[in-house]
Parts: structure tokens; sequence; C-alpha cells
């Protein structure tokens, strides 16, 4: 087995596999079934799997401004920036993780933001719970916090960061 990652165009063939891996780690995302995850694969400027040896590791989903989302934290955003690429989700499975796979995505993410004209990439990092990876994560790629707000009936609160380009 060659164990390196491989970065795709998400399709129909990995959209089983996208799933199982958006609700093995749903504590950090929010829930999907397979109408929601088409639809919002559906409205994305970028939809990518990273496979390892023909297995989804690792998937991607960035929406761009004036889509028909109704995530709380991508209207926030809506409402505080006129032009910007945001990342709902970079899952990668607990078996993949430490292998760089995250930083291939976002350098993708940066890559096609830069290529595209948007000069703004956002996020948002839970804080409580606390995600401390994720948080150092987007740091080392120069986020920072424009905001907060409690999300899933106050379960959980968000650190709203974006960066500039």
């Amino acid at each position: 087995m060659s164990k390196i990652p491989v970065l795709l165009n998400a399709s129909n063939n990995h959209m089983q596999e996208i799933l199982k891996l958006n609700q093995d780690l749903v504590h950090f995302l929010s829930d999907l079934d397979m109408a929601s995850l088409t639809e919002l694969g559906n409205m994305a400027e970028m939809f990518k799997v990273v496979e390892v040896d023909g297995k989804v590791a690792a998937f991607l989903i960035a929406v761009r401004e004036n889509k028909p989302y109704a995530s709380v934290n991508y209207k926030w955003f809506l409402d505080n920036y006129d032009k910007f690429l945001y990342v709902d989700r970079v899952v990668v499975s607990e078996d993949y993780q430490h292998m760089g796979i995250g930083r291939l995505i976002y350098n993708e993410v940066f890559n096609h933001a830069n290529s595209t004209g948007v000069d703004r990439i956002t996020a948002e990092i839970d804080i409580k719970p606390p995600n401390p990876v994720s948080l150092k994560f987007h740091e080392a790629f120069g986020f920072k916090e424009v905001g907060k707000q409690m999300v899933a009936g106050g379960k959980k609160e968000v650190s709203l960061q974006s960066v500039q380009l």
C-alpha cells in the first residue's frame, strides 16, 4: 500500500464514504443525511476528496458567497463580508490524521481562492466544546477570530475566523 494522498473532485461514487466520514466525526460538525449532503455538494464551490489507496481519507466542502445555504455560520459571514470562500467542513478520518492531508486540502483552498480572485477565506472552529487542534491548525494558515456565536441551540460556541489574502 502506497499511502500517498490523492486530491480529487468528489463524485457520486464517493458520497456514501463522505457521509460515513461526516457521521463518524459529527461531534465536530453538523449532521448530514444523503439529501443534505447532495444539496450542499451541488452548491459548493469546492467539493473534494482525498483518497489514500482508493479509500476516502478526507473531504472538503467550501461555498462561495450568495448561495442559498441555511448554515448560521455561513449566514454570519454573508452578513459581514461581500466576497469570500467559506470552508464549511474539512474532515480527515482519524485513521489518516497527521499525514499532512489537512495541509494538502488547505493549500488547495488557498490556491483556488487566489486563482479565482477571492481575497478572503472564512471558517468556524468549535471553542465550546474546545477543538484546540483545529484552532492551532487554522492559526498556522493565518486565520484570525472575527466573531463568536452560540450554535446548536446553545450547546456549542464557535469562533468565526477569517484570513485576508
